[in-house]
């Protein structure tokens, strides 16, 4: 097959598969779930915020890094620049999907060609590749699914595809090589944290490979690493700290919840291998493990001088099969479990069937000669169209009839989708795939809008905040979706306080209706969060007994506030008070929390660098200072802001660990016992600080 034929036929199977996608989405609602609809809205915030989109506009790189706390940015930015061609309804947006497929497609083909030499043979074998990935049911529900696995898979597929030809010990070794596997494993890990698990073990074994074959390669692996570093250093220095706790949320906590398998469990190492079937199809399952079967037997029949003139590289096969079976086992080892997170495995495995499919045709070559032109071929065809149909049964079963009126319906008459209304919070408090508090915030910022959900109703403690802070409500007359029975308390205080009157109400396709209710212009306002924050603020001074307060307060308040709108007026208030006065300590701390909530360390920093001068006496200034700065990746100015604070006030056991801690974290890894002497004493400290605290609330 000639190249010119190759590509077109590639470009091919990527149209016959995106054609198939849109009639797909032609039936579906689109109405968008909870992930779903979760990852649609950070779209449409990094489109905002790249200027792409209505409603938005360039505010400098910090902001643009506060969108991605805990998940990197690139699908985002991809997908809401995509949104400013394609439209921002669902499946205008799901064209994003055909373009990150379009990279799979490329990925697993290119990929291909590296295993089988000559090229003729290997460009086929390459199509059969790349219409098993297309024909997959796991990626098929991908290319149609709102989340970052089909991204994922297809960054991941390329880094190892350029991985392995740098890695190659005959071909491999070229600067170009290891710049392009440097670049595609940055790309990968900016999507998603979760490619280290494929990518960590073929890295390692590169690397080693690397070590051992000559100098060449070691400075060709130490200039990719710092290449990779560079690429992810910006956003982790500015969201590690939120990145550590949400990846800790979805992993381990998760985990525990959802009841998954343990790592170390039986059921927990075969959990993914059960559910290769229904992802791959047992059609493209069995026939592929029976042809690789078969090339086994073939090659313990037939001498090696005899084979026919096309050969498999070795070399590749052992890094396909080694990054297979290396990813697989640390995957295993993640304790949440998840059939879609097995995805970014699922093209070198079919690389791997599709050898199997290509050996039966190979077979019916050597067993009917005069038939090899065109029975090969058809048998191939045929074997595909076969498998066309469990794809295509698999879609079919995901369509939904979701009615998308009430949802719309709702956003609209509380002023969702329109640029000109003012920016609006809806507390939402049921939670179904129908309607949610994340599918309320993608229809009601689309083209601009202003309004955004938020759920609240999780815990009894949310229910006064609610009442007097509050200004639009939705609840739901039947069910109530994945909330917690403690919601339904939230629900009759609404419906029971006079405070909130009802507007209007939605009637549910499947039964039940939902009501959206408005806070009276009788009732009594709503106390602003800027004028209870000062107080706050200057509860750090207390040190660790006024944090909980703190933080409590703000925990609620950015549910029942999702545009922060207190942060303006607040700055703009402390900032005019210290005009005014200088040495105003309550504007300070005002200043240095609204920093820290807003993710701005040296900023924090130089405020409580401020209040070190103003407030001597105290060692908390100089605590948060140092705790600002470790935030801020400085660690080694952590430890000596600590240190200083140690020699002024004593040996106090929070500013002791924070000492120690900080020094190991910038690299004096000997203090290590230190830490681990010093922290329970400084938790301890802590405990003790809360006690009162506890004993008055209760």
């Amino acid at each position: 097959m000639r190249a010119g034929v190759f590509r077109v036929c590639l470009l091919l199977v990527w149209v016959v598969a995106t054609v198939a996608d849109r009639l797909w989405w032609s039936h579906h609602a689109g109405l968008p779930s909870w992930d779903q609809a979760d990852y649609l809205n950070s779209a449409l915030d990094h489109g905002r915020a790249l200027g792409v989109l209505a409603g938005g506009g360039w505010q400098g790189w910090n902001a643009l890094l506060d969108l991605s706390p805990k998940i990197p940015p690139l699908a985002s930015l991809v997908n809401g620049s995509v949104m400013a061609v394609a439209g921002d309804a669902p499946g205008q947006a799901a064209w994003t999907l055909s373009l990150w497929n379009a990279l799979l497609l490329v990925s697993a083909a290119g990929w291909a060609l590296q295993l089988m030499r000559p090229k003729e043979s290997g460009r086929g074998f390459a199509l059969l590749a790349a219409a098993a990935v297309a024909l997959t049911p796991m990626l098929l529900e991908l290319r149609t699914d709102y989340v970052l696995e089909l991204p994922l898979t297809a960054l991941v597929t390329l880094a190892l595809w350029r991985l392995g030809e740098w890695w190659s010990p005959r071909s491999g070794g070229r600067w170009w090589q290891a710049l392009l596997a440097a670049f595609a494993v940055a790309l990968s890990l900016l999507v998603k944290q979760s490619a280290l698990l494929v990518l960590l073990p073929a890295l390692g074994w590169s690397l080693v490979a690397a070590q051992r074959i000559g100098r060449g390669r070691r400075l060709q692996a130490l200039v990719g690493l710092v290449l990779v570093l560079i690429s992810v250093f910006p956003w982790l220095r500015h969201n590690w700290i939120t990145t550590l706790g949400g990846t800790n949320r979805a992993v381990i906590e998760s985990a525990a919840r959802e009841g998954d398998p343990g790592i170390f469990s039986l059921s927990g190492w075969f959990w993914y291998l059960r559910q290769i079937p229904l992802q791959i199809g047992w059609t493209l399952l069995l026939i592929g493990l029976a042809g690789l079967v078969l090339l086994i037997l073939m090659r313990l029949r037939t001498p090696v001088e005899t084979h026919p003139p096309q050969w498999d590289r070795g070399d590749a096969w052992r890094w396909l099969l080694g990054t297979l079976v290396l990813g697989w086992l640390v995957t295993n080892l993640s304790p949440n479990k998840d059939a879609r997170y097995i995805a970014p495995l699922l093209p070198p495995l079919l690389l791997l069937l599709s050898r199997g499919w290509w050996q039966w045709g190979l077979w019916m070559r050597h067993r009917w000669p005069a038939r090899s032109v065109w029975l090969p071929g058809l048998a191939l065809m045929a074997g595909a169209f076969v498998a066309i149909a469990p794809a295509w049964a698999a879609q079919s079963a995901r369509l939904r009839s979701r009615d998308r009126q009430p949802l719309q319906a709702i956003v609209k008459r509380a002023g969702g989708a329109d640029p000109g209304a003012e920016p609006t919070t809806l507390i939402v408090v049921p939670s179904t795939p129908d309607l949610n508090q994340h599918n309320v915030s993608y229809y009601g910022r689309r083209n601009g809008g202003r309004l955004v959900g938020r759920q609240l109703g999780g815990s009894r403690d949310h229910i006064q905040p609610v009442l007097d802070h509050a200004s639009w409500v939705l609840l739901a007359e039947g069910d109530q979706g994945s909330v917690r029975r403690s919601a339904r308390f939230l629900d009759q205080a609404v419906r029971e306080s006079g405070v909130f009157e009802p507007v209007e109400v939605f009637p549910r396709p499947e039964g039940g209706s939902y009501s959206l209710w408005k806070r009276r212009l009788t009732a009594v306002p709503p106390v602003g969060f800027e004028q209870r924050f000062a107080k706050l603020a200057d509860g750090l001074a207390n040190g660790p007994a006024g944090l909980d307060p703190i933080f409590s307060s703000v925990a609620i308040e950015h549910m029942l506030d999702g545009h922060f709108s207190y942060r303006g007026p607040l700055r703009r208030k402390a900032l005019e008070s210290l005009k005014q006065n200088p040495s105003d300590v309550s504007a300070r701390w005002s200043l240095a929390l609204l920093a820290v909530l807003a993710n701005r360390p040296n900023e924090a920093a130089h405020h409580f660098k401020l209040l070190e001068k103003s407030s001597p006496a105290s060692p908390w200034p100089s605590a948060y200072r140092s705790v600002v700065l470790l935030a801020g990746w400085n660690p080694w100015a952590a430890s000596s802001v600590a240190s200083a604070a140690v020699e002024k006030h004593g040996d106090n056991p929070i500013l002791r660990s924070l000492e120690s801690l900080s020094a190991v974290l910038g690299g004096a890894l000997w203090r290590v016992p230190e830490v681990v002497r010093s922290l329970p004493a400084a938790v301890s400290s802590v405990e003790e600080s809360l006690k009162p605290q506890e004993k008055g609330s209760s």
